[in-house]
């Protein structure tokens, strides 16, 4: 049995703020906190490495 998508009318508010919500709290995760700290992993790999080739 195929729905018209009109059928199902609209998508209530909550969920609309629910899901910015989410999107939000995600983008400060990853771009506010994970971002800077893979950054300096990698810095300290990168330094460590140097490091290392430096002693020969």
């Amino acid at each position: 049995m195929k729905r018209d998508l009109a059928e199902k009318g609209s998508v209530p508010l909550r969920y609309w703020a629910l899901w910015w919500s989410l999107m939000v709290v995600a983008d400060v995760l990853f771009y506010v906190i994970l971002t800077p700290f893979w950054m300096g992993l990698r810095a300290a790999a990168w330094l460590a490495e140097q490091r290392s080739r430096a002693r020969g």
